[in-house]
């Protein structure tokens, strides 16, 4: 009976938030998939099309556009977070001169708010006026690089915005791991002769494993759904050519008025984006077994 009334009480405990995340996030999502399945203008009844918006999506060249920009930012940023802020990490784990103004320095840009963020970098990236073709022309080396605004560099460029804001951030959830692995254990190790990749290797990494796999969650949720970065950078264009998954689900709802439309690609988005997570953790689980084994 004990066991019972202690499961009650977590459960009424739960209740509010469960119910918080009911109305936020299970609701709005399974509204969204329904509209997917409409053509509606936002004006009057919305108007069953049962799966023309995804067919649609297969002949929408735009779409292959912000799929291939969405999946060029995933690669670059998931890269580059996932090993560089476990580095910044390690650093700061480390007992070093200046360590607490260094962390501070670095988890700055997490605060500021991305569509500052997207601000500040069209004055260093934009091919006129942007600080890093100023120094290009300035030192002869001709009329510089188009870094946004074009199709090649302008997904890589807004990965590497990416990855300068949510830096500090992930390395100070990969701090916090590294914080909890006993010092008893990392003495046994100093004691029996490891050199410091042994120790990062057959320690550290696997007692970060579920704080490793938190940030993973964290960086293909984040980069999945990044937008004020992108219209304050380029707003998609020209042309479209440098729109994502998002910005398109955005610019289809409210810019053309296809509800139905950006549905879908909202739908769509968010159902990668689960594929991408169930990816990572199949073969993490695997990687996890050849390595017990």
């Amino acid at each position: 009976m004990h066991w019972l009334s202690r499961k009650r009480n977590i459960l009424m405990m739960l209740i509010p938030t469960l119910m918080i995340y009911l109305v936020y996030m299970i609701i709005p999502i399974a509204i969204a998939i329904g509209y997917s399945f409409t053509k509606y203008t936002g004006i009057g009844k919305a108007k069953i099309v049962g799966f023309n918006n995804y067919m649609r999506l297969f002949r929408d060249h735009t779409f292959w556009i912000a799929l291939k920009n969405t999946a060029v930012i995933f690669v670059i940023a998931f890269v580059l977070l996932m090993i560089g802020a476990f580095v910044v990490a390690l650093l700061l784990n480390l007992n070093l001169k200046g360590k607490s103004f260094a962390q501070s320095l670095i988890f700055s840009p997490a605060v500021i708010a991305p569509i500052i963020v997207g601000i500040l970098w069209v004055f260093i990236l934009d091919p006129q006026i942007g600080l890093i073709n100023a120094i290009i022309r300035s030192l002869g080396f001709g009329q510089g690089i188009k870094w946004i605004g074009g199709k090649t560099l302008t997904p890589v460029s807004v990965a590497i915005v990416y990855f300068w804001q949510q830096l500090g951030y992930l390395a100070t959830i990969y701090l916090a791991g590294l914080k909890m692995i006993p010092v008893e254990i990392e003495e046994a190790v100093q004691i029996d002769g490891a050199s410091v990749w042994q120790k990062l290797r057959y320690v550290t990494i696997p007692m970060m494993r579920s704080t490793i796999s938190t940030v993973a969650i964290l960086v293909i949720t984040g980069t999945f759904k990044i937008f004020e970065i992108v219209q304050q950078l380029t707003n998609g264009g020209p042309n479209h050519i440098s729109e994502t998954l998002i910005t398109y689900s955005y610019s289809a709802t409210f810019t053309n008025g296809e509800y139905g439309y950006g549905m879908s690609l909202a739908t769509v988005t968010f159902f990668i984006s689960l594929v991408v997570i169930a990816i990572y953790f199949g073969l993490s689980k695997e990687r996890g077994r050849k390595e017990v084994s």
